[in-house]
């Protein structure tokens, strides 16, 4: 299911109501019907993305395999700047990584508009995204003094299978009224899915048409 498609369904009600200012993570869920379909669905919604807001992301993998597949559908598509954390990557690299996503998030949480350029084909606002995919195994270690990244959007291209994971995953990587995408395949994910939002308290709605106007 690409990105159109799933604009063309209806958000619930109460995703509409929250605004764009709310001082709290808001959590949404992208449902495909097959694990192959995420990445096709992950390329369309950063399209959509470039179109809105420049945007800093943060994706989550639960493997290396699956970060250097994500990288490898990403890093061709234009105006955006891609980074990412692995574990054999040497120190001074991370720290590199981090301290420029870290700038770049300052950035454009206090000008959004510092990054937009227009298209001259089709005289179209796009906007540059600063994205970072990382591993579970490399998220920042705040206990040791790394800062968290506070990116307004935080993608879970693979679900945890744990609630500690996904706390883990949005106090390390969100800003304090981001929004977490959740993409999900199959009836497996989505019971994960479930169990994790009743095990936390949290409300995961279907993904809203205007996700990213809400930013």
């Amino acid at each position: 299911m690409a990105i159109d498609a799933v604009e063309a369904s209806s958000s619930s009600p109460s995703a509409s109501n929250f605004s764009a200012h709310s001082s709290q993570p808001r959590h949404y869920y992208v449902a495909v019907d097959r694990p192959q379909f995420k990445m096709v669905t992950l390329v369309d919604l950063l399209c959509v993305s470039r179109k809105r807001s420049s945007l800093p992301i943060v994706l989550c993998c639960s493997s290396r395999d699956e970060l250097d597949a994500v990288c490898s559908a990403v890093s061709n598509l234009p105006n955006i700047s891609l980074d990412s954390l692995y574990s054999d990557l040497a120190e001074a690299e991370r720290t590199l990584i981090l301290d420029k996503f870290h700038q770049a998030t300052m950035k454009l949480n206090h000008n959004p508009a510092a990054n937009t350029k227009v298209n001259h084909e089709t005289g179209n606002e796009e906007h540059e995204l600063f994205m970072m995919v990382v591993t579970d195994a490399c998220l920042p270690h705040v206990s040791s003094g790394e800062s968290s990244i506070c990116a307004r959007v935080l993608i879970n291209h693979e679900l945890p299978t744990k609630k500690d994971t996904y706390l883990r995953r949005m106090t390390t990587c969100l800003a304090a009224d981001g929004i977490v995408i959740n993409m999900v395949a199959g009836a497996g994910e989505v019971m994960t899915l479930k169990s994790i939002e009743e095990s936390m308290s949290l409300v995961i709605e279907q993904m809203p048409i205007n996700i990213f106007e809400m930013l």
